[in-house]
């Protein structure tokens, strides 16, 4: 039996009929309209859902958007860049469909994908924490998203771990995002160039036309004092979150996905000795949480969104 998974981001609907054991048979996107009108929207997730289902036999379809949700009403409770404010997504699309969706945020679907079929396969439990524009994540749990008690659970990104630091875009302060987001990086390194005229960096972020996530990882590999700064600081905020994680739920694995997870081993390695250094217990105990990169890409939305269809 096949399901269908549907990812909706602020730029692309991306959908997939993806078989039982995790893999997309076949895809397709569109744009998602700029406009921020929920029934435009809608009408373009129908559309998507309509082409992929052609011809076939499916056990249910789930959907991944970002925001909150709740997926025992089928309402999309706030998702600001889709303009949904406690929108029945649920009905909406039957109406325009036939089917009746699962609905997920599209952190916790990643999630669980990459804990079904990617890096955390195999484990009962699993965190993955994306280090892009914002800072998500979800967790798993028995093979079970957490979602909490309202649909929003697993906001992460949003604990405090500098009190009284830096503004973050949810309006409170020292945020784990606004010190471990990809964001964080980039104003971290620009700071540092500010204050570093003759740091290489300068001449990596000309070549590339900006400064991004890989600027002062790139200068710290050639040598550079100020990049080195730049990156030691970032890897000691993130572990300070990461601990925190550890320490809350103790997970078989952490996954890391976005642009700031592609440095690989140049991250995780001292990511692993920060973060065993203020695990609860961490001197004592044999079996620590593994740090490894997340496998299934731009994919892991769709993938989990249809699994979460399968999910009675």
């Amino acid at each position: 039996m096949n399901y269908l998974g549907i990812d909706v981001g602020g730029t692309n609907i991306k959908g997939g009929v993806v078989s039982e054991a995790g893999e997309i048979v076949r895809e397709a996107s569109r744009p998602t309209p700029a406009g921020r009108d929920a029934e435009e929207v809608t009408d373009a997730i129908a559309a998507v859902i309509r082409e992929l289902a052609a011809g076939e036999t499916l056990g249910g379809v789930g959907l991944g958007c970002p925001g909150t949700v709740d997926d025992e009403r089928g309402e999309v409770v706030c998702a600001f860049n889709l303009g949904m404010i406690h929108y029945d997504l649920r009905a909406a699309l039957k109406a325009r469909t036939g089917f009746s969706i699962r609905l997920g945020n599209d952190a916790n679907v990643a999630a669980l994908a990459e804990s079904a079929v990617g890096a955390a396969r195999g484990a009962q439990s699993a965190v993955i924490l994306t280090l892009g524009t914002g800072l998500g994540c979800g967790v798993v749990l028995g093979g079970r998203m957490l979602t909490g008690y309202t649909g929003a659970a697993s906001e992460l990104g949003h604990m405090v771990i500098v009190e009284g630091g830096a503004p973050c875009s949810c309006g409170r302060r020292g945020c784990f995002e606004a010190y471990a987001s990809a964001t964080a990086l980039i104003r971290m390194t620009e700071e540092e160039m500010a204050r570093c005229p003759e740091s290489l960096m300068h001449a990596l972020a000309r070549e590339s036309g900006r400064v991004d996530g890989r600027t002062a990882f790139t200068a710290r590999e050639r040598g550079d004092a100020a990049a080195a700064r730049v990156v030691d600081a970032y890897v000691r905020h993130l572990a300070v979150g990461v601990a925190n994680v550890v320490n809350i739920f103790f997970p078989e694995v952490i996954a890391f996905s976005g642009g700031v997870a592609n440095q690989g081993e140049a991250l995780l390695a001292p990511l692993q000795e920060q973060v065993r250094l203020q695990e609860f217990g961490g001197a004592y105990v044999s079996r620590h949480t593994r740090l490894v990169s997340c496998t299934l890409g731009y994919r892991a939305g769709v993938i989990g969104a249809a699994l979460l269809a399968k999910q009675e």
